[in-house]
């Protein structure tokens, strides 16, 4: 993989706002945590929210999608899960009593799965969804940004994902964005971004999370 590149604080999750406040969980795409993480982290900060970034691939990340899809494949999902519900606990310790999770394409799949377990308050997942195979109650809101042109399996596009949630009776907030493709949010992806949808999109997300976590 020659596109890796090293990042900050290899392994070590990033911190925004004030310990004790409630608590957003951001989690990376295929890609690793690039640096347009940081400038999401630190607007969703400013709403009064403590953000952690935590970095699931060790110290590496890419703009390549061939090899972030050979990253993604050696991604661990059941120690990241654990990894992840590890940072919601430490935060409850420091007395954070509400806690959400925001995640993009594999990182929204990997909230969707985390949130599941029923730690969460509220959960945002971009231009992700689950299969029927990974589909359990989730019992906590959704809100779900899609891209307009995305590829899905059999049973994991957004209609067959939104149906199952609303048959199990959680609360869905679905948006999709006219002209945008997959990773349209990702600021270090320049031929993806679509500054205006990606910045509707996290105004949708800060409303979204301070109704479920601050109010």
């Amino acid at each position: 993989m020659d596109d890796l590149v090293s990042i900050p604080s290899p392994g070590e999750s990033l911190y925004y706002g004030t310990a004790g406040d409630p608590l957003v969980v951001i989690v990376h795409d295929w890609y690793g945590r690039l640096p347009g993480l940081a400038q999401y982290a630190t607007a969703l900060a400013s709403h009064g929210l403590r953000v952690v970034v935590p970095d699931f691939y060790d110290g590496v990340c890419t703009v390549n999608s061939s090899t972030a899809e050979q990253l993604m494949q050696r991604l661990d999902v059941g120690a990241t899960l654990a990894r992840l519900e590890d940072v919601v606990q430490d935060a409850s310790i420091e007395g954070s009593a509400r806690a959400a999770v925001v995640g993009f394409s594999m990182g929204g799949w990997l909230a969707l799965l985390h949130a599941q377990a029923g730690s969460a308050d509220a959960v945002v997942a971009y231009y992700a969804s689950l299969g029927s195979d990974d589909h359990g109650v989730i019992p906590c809101p959704v809100q779900l940004h899609f891209a307009e042109v995305d590829e899905w399996g059999d049973d994991d596009d957004p209609e067959s994902f939104v149906a199952r949630l609303t048959e199990h009776g959680t609360p869905v907030d679905m948006h999709s964005y006219v002209g945008t493709q997959h990773s349209f949010a990702n600021a270090s992806i320049p031929d993806r971004i679509d500054a205006r949808s990606a910045a509707l999109a996290f105004a949708r997300t800060a409303v979204f999370l301070e109704k479920h976590l601050l109010d």
